[in-house]
């Protein structure tokens, strides 16, 4: 089994989740996050001061599935997400040891 966790711009989400929901990928976990990469942030105005916005708005997505569907999972993202512009995000993929489904105890594959 693997997790890919990815971190895209937050207009990109609905386009992701029906790429994934395209292959079949119905379960993910969507979290609000904040923060930067190469952009290093920018600069705004507000009521006449300029300010640094440091950390930029971002959404982290996180599902588990078979090792099978990971590379296609990551491919539909990427497809999704690319804007082709500075901060569409990055995708992590790692092994997961163990899942267990709380409700009604089953391991593995089945818990997923």
């Amino acid at each position: 089994m693997k997790k890919i966790e990815a971190i895209i711009k937050p207009f990109r989400l609905e386009e992701v989740r029906e790429s994934l929901s395209e292959i079949g990928i119905s379960g993910l976990t969507v979290t609000e996050v904040k923060g930067f990469g190469r952009q290093k942030g920018h600069t705004e105005l507000y009521r006449g001061a300029e300010y640094v916005v440091d950390f930029l708005p971002k959404v982290k997505i996180e599902i588990v599935l078979s090792d099978e569907a990971a590379d296609q999972a990551v491919e539909a993202i990427i497809k999704a997400a690319r804007t082709g512009k500075i901060g569409d995000g990055k995708i992590f993929v790692t092994p997961v040891e163990q899942v267990v489904r709380i409700r009604t105890g089953e391991t593995g594959d089945a818990a997923i």
